[in-house]
């Protein structure tokens, strides 16, 4: 069974338990309570070896290390680099700026050759069809 690594948002998004419910394969999710250098290891080695890397960003995103990652899966594993922005979480949305800011993200990782999303729902069927 195929496996996506869930990278993006944390601080109290529920992104990630809305894409497990509606997904049909394997995952990994990387956040935890206390984020030791194991947890910093095994993060690594799930992204060089889930068949997908998902980053998804939402307005709950206070610092930059998701968009790092995804620029960097992006130019070296871009057939299995996937990015979704969701415009709205638990009520925030991106100001204007952040919203040109991640459109020009989503942009580089579509030159680099990834996939790019704006629902979760259209992010479920992808990873569902792959199986």
């Amino acid at each position: 069974m195929k496996k996506v690594f869930l990278g993006g948002t944390c601080n109290e998004s529920t992104w990630r338990n809305d894409l497990i419910s509606m997904l049909k394969i394997d995952y990994f999710n990387p956040v935890a309570e206390d984020w030791t250098p194991e947890c910093m290891a095994e993060e690594r080695k799930q992204r060089e070896t889930c068949d997908f890397c998902l980053y998804t960003i939402t307005p709950k995103m206070t610092g930059v290390y998701s968009i790092a990652e995804v620029a960097d899966d992006s130019n070296k594993r871009p057939e299995k680099t996937l990015f979704c922005v969701l415009d709205e979480d638990d009520g925030l949305f991106f100001t204007e700026w952040q919203r040109r800011s991640v459109g020009q993200v989503s942009e580089m990782v579509k030159r680099n050759g990834g996939k790019t999303f704006v629902s979760l729902y259209s992010v479920a069927e992808h990873l569902n069809k792959s199986r």
